[in-house]
């Protein structure tokens, strides 16, 4: 929850309550004169808001559509009987929340998603464009949302979580079903006993309920106080300053910077020393929260090709991983080593083979407009990143390049080798790129949240997949790509829907992508059903976590408005969608010969999948068929 808004249930400014009451209360008496089912359009809000906004004092600030939803959960919260007396049964409640939800379409997917930065750590590459900023992570700045909420909680786990879960809830969200997202340069880097402990923190932050939380909050930082962090920018900045001028300045290294600032600080090492655990206390945690109020559906890291092996593929699984993001940026080796990347094309094929066999959802980064590389190039390389069978990710993180102030690529700018591209060489890229993209591929990201103010040339425009789409709604091109077509809050009813398979071929694996659709061709929900190659299996033999002739579920999903965990809903997840993929894929399976197929569960979904016939099987649940 915002500062601004928490400040508003203090003592001092509940004077303000009745006015706010008087602006909640006809919204209420209005949704309870409309039919069952209907909620206020935005512009019919916005005319209620602006009514009260008239009979305001001088001086006093306007209402906000952001204050009423914490303000009505603060009510119901801590004063039952004024809350009583609005009259507010489930069936209005629910409309009412739907009236005032903040940013709907966050929850669209059906799943609400905690985003997490690990501390700043040393990292094995030095590419050209990344920033070198000592106060995050390699590669994060400290602008950007997900980064102030770690700063402000020491990059805690535990109070990341439970900072983020305050404020959507108080825009509105439900919180039962979570996908967490772990971000911080490259996750394999870490020690393994503070992967477990960032782990097994997350999950209890989400197992604990409001009163303990509350206690470990208070707890927790007055523990950071204590050992001498602050949370406070201007003390950290002149902590920061001085080492961040001579990495500017190219005289240190950001490494070696992180060791100054972070490994021989005495506050730091002594927080560190607290910061370990085992895979024994992670699972503690797992357990808990196969019951817990806020399941964990999915858990994803991010790491880079050369990184990922068998061994540590089973790491993260006992993590309770469900995806891994793989910086690729380009698969033009001349490009990569103008852009000092490490990695090679044969790791990033190889890690492709592996996390899919191993039952992972791949996500690439994929960065047009590097150094060395040109429109048609750029075309050229994701169509060959999408449509390849070496390669083919679930999910694409799609970037263009902006020039950031302090990195590496600034002299290339300043040598003139490097431009970035015009507006129109953007937009024809990223549009070549959608439409380039199969039914079976999200792009879950087109723009970084970069500041304006950080960015010296390059795109600075935060809603560019709007302007894509935009573009793609008015033109002739077919376009395939997930989130282009998901139904997001819309109600389906399964008359409507149709189930189809796509086929598709990669180097480890047949694929199928069975998804429901819509007569218009809009995705209502999915499955990824992984079949592994038999020769593939049996050379690695004794390696891989599966057996021979065991299928591979990646992924279930059925889109729609969020709704609490055994609550009635109307949307696309309360059709029984999911059993029927899951029983599709299974049927599939068989009659390609497999005797068996796996589920890559989540630790909140496990419940699920035992009641459909699964069982529990070491690193995934496994179906006998």
């Amino acid at each position: 929850m915002s500062a601004s808004i928490q400040a508003f249930y203090e003592e001092p400014n509940r004077i303000l309550w009745p006015i706010v009451e008087l602006l909640l209360v006809d919204i209420i008496n209005t949704l309870r004169g409309l039919g069952a089912g209907e909620a206020l359009s935005t512009r019919e809000l916005i005319a209620i808001i602006h009514r009260h906004n008239k009979t305001l004092p001088p001086g006093q600030k306007n209402f906000a559509k952001k204050w009423l939803l914490p303000f009505y959960h603060e009510v119901k919260d801590t004063d039952v009987k004024r809350w009583q007396a609005w009259g507010v049964d489930a069936e209005l409640e629910g409309r009412l929340i739907r009236t005032l939800q903040m940013k709907p379409r966050r929850n669209a997917s059906g799943v609400t998603t905690i985003t997490v930065l690990t501390k700043p750590w040393r990292c094995t590459n030095d590419c050209l464009y990344c920033p070198s900023d000592v106060t995050m992570p390699r590669s994060y700045l400290r602008d950007e949302p997900a980064c102030q909420r770690a700063e402000q909680n020491y990059f805690d786990p535990y109070l990341q979580v439970r900072s983020r879960l305050a404020t959507v809830k108080a825009m509105g969200h439900t919180t039962d079903k979570i996908e967490l997202i772990v971000l911080g340069g490259t996750w394999s880097d870490y020690p393994l006993d503070y992967q477990a402990w960032f782990v097994k923190e997350l999950f209890r932050a989400l197992n604990d309920d409001q009163g303990v939380a509350a206690v470990v909050v208070g707890r927790r930082r007055q523990f950071y106080d204590e050992a001498g962090l602050s949370r406070n920018r201007a003390v950290i900045d002149a902590w920061a300053q001085p080492t961040q001028a001579l990495v500017d300045q190219g005289t240190v290294g950001y490494n070696r910077a992180i060791i100054d600032l972070y490994v021989r600080s005495p506050a730091w090492s002594s927080v560190a020393a607290r910061q370990g655990a085992d895979l024994a206390d992670v699972e503690a945690e797992h357990r808990r929260n196969e019951d817990a109020a806020c399941r964990v559906v999915g858990l994803c890291v991010e790491t880079r090709p050369d990184k990922i092996d068998v061994e540590h593929l089973v790491w993260l699984r006992r993590l309770g991983c469900t995806k891994v993001q793989i910086g690729i940026q380009s698969l033009n080796s001349a490009t990569l080593r103008l852009n000092n990347r490490t990695t090679t094309t044969n790791s990033i094929r190889q890690a492709f083979d592996l996390l899919r066999v191993c039952g992972f959802k791949v996500q690439a980064h994929a960065m047009v407009n590097l150094l060395g590389s040109t429109p048609s190039a750029d075309i050229a390389d994701y169509a060959r990143l999408v449509g390849q069978s070496d390669f083919r990710p679930d999910e694409v993180k799609l970037y263009p390049c902006s020039l950031v102030r302090g990195t590496k690529l600034c002299a290339r700018f300043d040598d003139g080798s490097w431009r970035p591209y015009s507006d129109a060489e953007l937009m024809e890229v990223l549009t070549a790129c959608v439409v380039a993209t199969p039914a079976y591929t999200r792009i879950s990201r087109m723009v970084r949240d970069i500041c304006a103010g950080d960015i010296v040339v390059g795109n600075t425009q935060s809603n560019l997949r709007e302007a894509v789409e935009a573009g793609l709604s008015e033109s002739e091109n077919p376009v395939e790509e997930m989130r282009f077509r998901e139904i997001s809050t819309q109600i389906t009813g399964l008359d409507d829907l149709r189930l189809e398979a796509v086929a598709y071929e990669t180097n480890a694996t047949n694929e199928r992508f069975l998804q429901w659709v819509t007569p218009g061709g809009q995705l209502a929900g999915f499955l990824r059903l992984s079949l592994p190659r038999p020769e593939y299996v049996s050379e690695h033999s004794g390696s891989l976590p599966i057996g021979p002739r065991e299928a591979m579920i990646r992924e279930v999903h059925v889109y729609g408005r969020a709704t609490a965990l055994h609550q009635p809903g109307s949307s696309a997840q309360h059709l029984g969608l999911g059993r029927k993929l899951i029983e599709t894929a299974a049927q599939i399976a068989k009659e390609e010969g497999y005797g068996g197929v796996n589920v890559i569960s989540s630790i909140g979904t496990r419940q699920y999948y035992r009641r459909l016939g699964f069982r529990d099987a070491g690193l995934y649940q496994h179906m006998v068929l």
